[in-house]
């Protein structure tokens, strides 16, 4: 919504400047998003008058012109056809940047002759697009006037205005609000009835759901033409092109009252009634109509249709935009103008459906006040008759105004209780009669009385044009806007001591420890819907009817998921459509088992999906192994027993590659986590290309430690020494699983021993049918001393023990 400030003074008595202006609307409520000021982009302009204009001596076209500026007298050369002496018009000095040129002048000579300045067109100031030659002012301005003042623009303010206050809509509203916080006084917004001088020949009937009620007059005898120049500056200023008297009428009254207005010419009206129904679906389809933006649109039975030749012609969409066939032209004589009230719901769905955003549509959408439907006929009436000449007949009115809202019993006390602003009674129950709100004693308290006093409670009722308003709630927002939220008192919390070891449990701390060893492992962290389809959840162990939601908000995200693996490899699936395949992404987030209320797991999920790039050198991508080292580290670093975990090969959940995943827990009831190849079957649902490698931790699976004093990890003390590396080949069964036998060596001597790994597995001749050689690289790093080669040898002997023990024998 936009309004200019002489605008805003045509209801407001007030001597505030834009600025000023500015300041209450923020503070009352309203959002301001730009403010446009001429004055500020023409501050160098200002009026000069040209005394003296010779032909240049070295062109036809030039003329050097003598010129009194604020700056003195100039020498300016010009080309325009209409420079000549005595005119006055606008000067740019030298170092000016004018706008509709987009250069900075600059001190240089015109074909030989310097010129020291600029004199202005109108579209080179941008105020005047289809001018010719400079501008042409009225001699009665003084030299040095600023542009903008002999311009007669002014600042345009913009702001937002929300669905709830329809009423802003208007720039009347607008002064209301602004005069309630003590901006000005706001001036007589009643308007005086015209009366008419003959009946209404046109007749109306209404469909009470299509159009509740619909007000018109004839006007004879009018003469359109184009609008005079302080309307058409007016509309202008807020971005609205003029086009002739009774279009631009309507537009104002749009804009000053949040009154929508139309005009049809009478002469093209068929017959003698319009009927306001819904539109008609025939056996050929919906009715049809071309509007004055010149396109077709189809009118079903769900909006609101105005219609001529006994209701059976459409000639608009009711509240949306009228037709092409009575639209007005210069050479309209006889007007039918309309005040009609819609729904806005109804009205709201036509604009969505039809795509047609008007001003009437955005309006009515939004609610227009219902008591307006008769003044806004009278204020359009008004106008034309001042502006186009013409002849009114009588006002005549189809239908009834939905109901006015209901009085609200309200306590002034209730303002402090709720808002903490105190404020005296007599000072709020002020704000809301300046608002438009009647104030009245209840029904029980004599009239003689309650104007001696305010009682403690008193009867406010809501104006027509504040049906945003419903209860005592909402009139204490009322006075605390504008007595101003500033007013509100500061109150400290009190102070709460600092819990002793943290604010955070253990489980949110591995939450964000997980977060951050995750980022830094080169994952990127997705944040997905704690839905699903309900069938994706059944590939998931899930899909239970309790977790079905009644309400989702799409159709494909029904149900509570079991598990955060489907969001990131759809996410996965999503990336590669668009080019980005190779993807790594990890979520800390909720997964729902069932509907009890400890039926809810935080898990960390994530997920690799390698596509390397093609390559000369056939670089082997991440694969199951990969997953597994970062499902680990991760463990390793959100405190997670890793020594004592348990690797289950064979036995993890049905969506994972049954020879290429695993289980890691604590026991057979004790899950910690799961890792693996996704199974191809479940990609292939999903729609994902494969491979997908993933893992996921249940976080409440994970004991929790032990409290300890101190937090902080250990000092990292390197040893000096060199460490060495011995291998050894064992034989076991090969079912077993080698990381019990890479446990059990690097168990041997945990004092010495760093790190154990394996580093080949063998099959085939020289070892038993049904058995594996497994090699294992041991890693040893000496702390005190560099070992002896007895030292050795007995630390050797400790993890062939140790080997033999979990199932492996050494390798002859």
């Amino acid at each position: 919504m936009k309004f200019t400030l002489s605008w805003l003074k045509d209801h407001l008595d007030t001597e505030a400047t834009a600025a000023q202006v500015v300041a209450a609307m923020t503070m009352a409520g309203l959002e301001v998003e730009h403010v446009t000021d001429p004055a500020a982009k023409l501050a160098a302009f200002s009026v000069a008058k040209i005394v003296e204009a010779v032909q240049h001596p070295n062109a036809d076209r030039l003329r050097v012109c003598q010129v009194d500026t604020i700056d003195g007298r100039k020498e300016i050369v010009c080309g325009a056809p209409n420079a000549r002496v005595g005119l006055t018009t606008i000067y740019a000095p030298i170092g000016a940047y004018v706008p509709g040129l987009g250069v900075t002048l600059v001190e240089k000579p015109v074909r030989g002759v310097v010129s020291n300045g600029m004199l202005c067109s109108g579209s080179e100031l941008e105020a005047d697009d289809g001018s010719e030659g400079i501008l042409e002012l009225s001699s009665d301005l003084a030299v040095g006037t600023p542009a903008a003042v002999a311009l007669g623009l002014e600042a345009v303010i913009d702001f937002e205005v929300t669905p709830n206050r329809p009423d802003w809509l208007g720039v009347a509203g607008i002064a209301r609000d602004l005069a309630a916080a003590g901006l000005g006084k706001l001036k007589d917004l009643s308007i005086a009835p015209v009366p008419g001088t003959f009946p209404c020949p046109i007749t109306v009937a209404v469909d009470g759901e299509a159009c509740p009620v619909f007000s018109g007059r004839l006007i004879k005898g009018v003469k359109n033409g184009p609008s005079p120049k302080w309307l058409q500056d007016r509309l202008k200023a807020i971005g609205i092109n003029p086009k002739s008297a009774l279009v631009d009428i309507t537009n104002y009254v749009s804009y000053d009252r949040a009154r929508p207005l139309h005009v049809y010419d009478a002469a093209l009206l068929s017959g003698s009634k319009i009927v306001a129904r819904f539109g008609h679906h025939g056996v050929h389809g919906d009715e049809h109509l071309i509007a004055l933006d010149g396109k077709t649109y189809e009118l079903t039975p769900a909006m609101s249709v105005i219609a001529d030749a006994e209701g059976e012609r459409p000639i608009g969409i009711g509240g949306v935009m009228g037709g092409e066939s009575t639209g007005c032209s210069e050479a309209t004589v006889d007007v039918f103008l309309e005040s009609a009230w819609f729904e806005p719901i109804r009205i709201a769905q036509t604009g969505r459906d039809t795509g047609i955003n008007s001003d009437a549509q955005y309006r009515f959408a939004r609610t227009v006040d219902t008591g307006s439907v008769v003044p806004g006929l009278e204020l359009g009436t008004k106008l034309i008759l001042e502006l186009c000449g013409g002849e009114a007949s009588d006002v005549f009115v189809a239908g009834e105004a939905p109901a006015a809202p209901g009085p609200i019993l309200f306590d002034p006390a209730y303002v402090q209780g709720l808002s903490g602003l105190d404020i005296a009674p007599e000072k709020s129950l002020s704000i809301l009669q300046a608002l438009g709100f009647k104030i009245e004693p209840p029904k029980d308290v004599p009239v003689a009385e309650f104007a001696t006093h305010v009682e403690s409670v008193v009867c406010v009722t809501p104006p027509t044009f504040r049906r945003d308003v419903h209860g005592k709630a909402d009139l204490v927002e009322e006075v605390a806007r504008i007595a101003g939220f500033g007013a509100l008192p500061s109150t400290p919390l009190p102070e709460v001591p600092r819990a002793v070891g943290g604010v955070l449990t253990a489980r949110q701390a591995r939450a964000r420890t997980a977060r951050r060893a995750l980022a830094a492992s080169g994952y990127a962290e997705a944040v997905t819907w704690s839905f699903t389809s309900r069938a994706t959840a059944q590939l998931f162990g899930g899909g239970a009817a309790e977790l079905v939601l009644a309400n989702p908000i799409a159709s494909e995200l029904d149900c509570m998921r079991p598990s955060v693996l489907p969001n990131l490899i759809e996410a996965a699936g999503r990336n590669a459509r668009h080019g980005f395949a190779d993807v790594a992404l990890f979520e800390v987030g909720p997964v729902f088992l069932s509907d009890g209320p400890k039926d809810q797991r935080t898990v960390v999920a994530g997920i690799l999906a390698p596509r390397p790039p093609r390559a000369w050198d056939k670089r082997a991508a991440e694969d199951v192994f990969t997953i597994k080292t970062d499902l680990m580290n991760l463990l390793e670093e959100i405190g997670a027993p890793v020594a004592s975990l348990q690797t289950a090969q064979g036995s993890a959940s049905p969506w994972w590659h049954p020879g290429r995943s695993a289980r890691l827990q604590l026991g057979p009831k004790a899950v910690v986590a799961e890792f693996g190849e996704l199974h191809p079957a479940v990609l292939k649902a999903l729609d994902v290309a494969g491979p997908v490698y993933g893992f996921e931790i249940v976080l409440e699976a994970i004991p929790e430690p032990k409290k300890k004093a101190v937090k902080t990890k250990a000092a990292f003390t390197p040893s000096a020494l060199m460490p060495l590396t011995r291998d050894f080949a064992f034989v076991a069964d090969k079912a077993k699983a080698a990381g019990d036998l890479v446990k059990a060596a690097a168990g041997a001597d945990k004092a010495l021993i760093a790190s154990a790994r394996v580093f080949d597995v063998y099959e085939g001749p020289g070892v038993p049918e049904g058995s594996k050689s497994v090699a294992i690289e041991v890693l040893v790093q000496p702390r005190d001393a560099t070992l002896t080669d007895a030292e050795i040898e007995a630390l050797s002997a400790k993890v062939v023990a140790a080997v033999e023990k979990a199932g492996g024998k050494l390798r002859a």
